[in-house]
């Protein structure tokens, strides 16, 4: 709480940390007054809309495919929907960019070149262009939600509705959606928030196509010189008041959830449904999909990377292929110190908030402490603060209190902690409830103190939440970029921030191979975590 009250405190004030301070409600009309603040807000809804739609359609489409049909390769369409969310969003947006550019799109190039256009016909630069960008990154999480609701679904409801004659398509419409309407709803409530607090899609290509969203806005005041920290922090209120209200219908849409409830004592069994002739069309598009959204980005960056210097990626460019922006990468200081730098805020931020999480998780679960649910409430309250907004009340806190931490690792490592909270609350307290109280009444019994019960029984028992929990926030902490890029200073860069200024500064090739060694790194480093499950037993073969 205490940066979001440092966030209202600052964007109060006039010359904020870069001139005489004083009370005003300047900034907050300068930055609802300007003619520019409609069209802000109306390009972040049209983009925060189109992004939660698009993502909507293709995360259940996919899901309700592997989950709920006969279509060969289910399970590999599957793994690869994961996959592609470890890919970090900076990285996936400049390839598209290379793929779509007017410039140098290598989609461009072959329709050029293959139907002689006079000028190429498609850009990135545009509404549509950031909302399939934007889309085809977010819709794993899409897919991992609808996933779960599909694949709990009881089928009985479905098998009436075939038993009275429905087709296939029916029966989706009329049952299986309604059904699942708190779940689409909800779902697409959190796409709406992370579409609404996106920053890469809308810094690397809104701001070329001068369509600017309150994320560039923010960015663009604070980054400025002399800094408008006042005037970025009235923009983030807006942009704060949308996400929380967005987390709250999410909440209301849940708690509502019980009355579809459609498991309840009784047996029950998902159906598989058998499309027929029509599973061979779905596979084929799936596979026609992960080629497009999946092989081809990563390919355009890798195709880059080998680049001596940025050149449109045609036949006659793969003639020219080099190494040497693997050498320049590997041996430029910075970047070996980004790498050092983020492998250790990974490492700490993925422990940091499993461990504390695991902690609040037993006392919300096991003990009646009066008021334990408002420790899991503000735990869960950070859901509602997109990156930019942490990053810029980050700056109002630790340049403000006494505390030494601004412009080092420590003031990362904290927002790191702040902003993935939610996502470790969850999964520490599903594994908590999982575990009977009677092994810890037992250690108790035995002699043993709290905090031996805990960290030998009950953190042993918690280890296959913990470790899907520490491999997830590692991930997202390796890849984060909006807070950072408010945060870092010299000799704290992190591979984020590195590869948004390489991309500013133009060095293209540099960027594809640094963000092809940074993918292959987070690729290896989820691979170990789940080999190191697979020793452990906690994941089968």
């Amino acid at each position: 709480m205490t940066p979001l009250v440092m966030l209202l405190y600052g964007s109060l004030q006039s010359g904020f940390m870069v001139g005489e301070s004083a009370f005003t409600f300047a900034n907050y009309l300068e930055a609802y007054s300007d003619r520019e603040f409609y069209s802000l807000f109306l390009n972040s809804l049209i983009y925060a809309l189109g992004v939660s739609l698009f993502t909507f359609l293709i995360g259940t489409l996919l899901a309700w495919i592997c989950e709920r049909t006969n279509t060969p390769g289910r399970k590999t369409f599957a793994l690869l929907a994961v996959t592609t969310y470890i890919i970090p969003g900076v990285l996936l947006t400049i390839s598209w960019i290379l793929l779509l550019s007017p410039r140098i799109g290598l989609f461009n190039n072959i329709l050029v070149y293959l139907f002689g256009f006079a000028e190429p016909p498609l850009t990135i630069y545009s509404y549509w262009g950031m909302i399939w960008t934007a889309s085809v990154h977010l819709y794993p999480l899409n897919f991992l939600m609808m996933s779960a609701a599909f694949r709990s679904m009881d089928a009985s409801f479905e098998e009436a509705a075939w038993a009275a004659g429905a087709n296939n398509f029916t029966c989706l419409r009329q049952i299986t959606l309604k059904i699942l309407r708190p779940m689409l709803l909800s779902t697409m409530l959190i796409l709406f928030i992370r579409g609404i607090e996106s920053f890469e899609v809308p810094a690397l290509i809104g701001i070329p196509a001068r369509i600017f969203v309150f994320t560039t806005k923010i960015y663009e005041a604070a980054s400025g010189f002399p800094p408008a920290l006042g005037l970025a922090g009235a923009n983030a209120s807006i942009l704060l008041l949308i996400s929380i209200l967005g987390v709250y219908l999410y909440q209301k849409l849940t708690a509502r959830s019980e009355s579809f409830t459609t498991i309840t004592g009784k047996a029950y069994r998902p159906r598989v449904i058998d499309l027929g002739r029509w599973k061979y069309v779905f596979s084929a598009g799936c596979v026609l999909f992960f080629i497009l959204t999946l092989l081809v980005p990563v390919l355009a960056l890798l195709g880059t990377s080998f680049s001596g210097h940025m050149v449109a990626l045609t036949p006659e460019a793969f003639k020219n292929f080099t190494l040497d922006e693997y050498r320049f990468v590997l041996s430029y200081p910075i970047i070996t110190r980004a790498f050092r730098n983020s492998i250790l805020l990974a490492v700490g931020s993925a422990t940091a908030v499993m461990l504390l999480t695991s902690i609040i998780a037993w006392i919300t679960v096991r003990t009646q402490i009066p008021g334990r649910w408002l420790l899991d409430a503000l735990t869960f309250i950070p859901i509602a603060v997109p990156g930019v907004i942490m990053g810029v009340s980050m700056i109002f806190v630790y340049l403000t209190l006494p505390i030494p931490i601004y412009g080092t690792l420590w003031i990362l490592l904290v927002a790191y902690v702040t902003l993935y909270m939610p996502y470790g609350i969850r999964v520490a307290s599903a594994t908590m409830v999982q575990i009977h109280k009677e092994l810890e009444e037992a250690s108790t019994a035995s002699g043993a103190s709290w905090a031996q019960t805990f960290f030998r029984i009950v953190l042993p028992l918690l280890l296959p939440g913990f470790l899907s929990g520490w491999i997830y926030v590692a991930i997202i902490s390796l890849r984060e970029l909006s807070a950072s890029i408010f945060l870092v200073g010299q000799g704290t860069e992190v591979l984020s921030t590195v590869v948004f200024a390489l991309w500013d500064s133009g060095n293209i090739t540099g960027v594809a191979a640094l963000g092809v060694l940074m993918t292959l790194f987070l690729i290896v480093m989820a691979l170990v975590v789940q080999t190191w499950q697979r020793k452990l037993g906690i994941l089968r073969e």
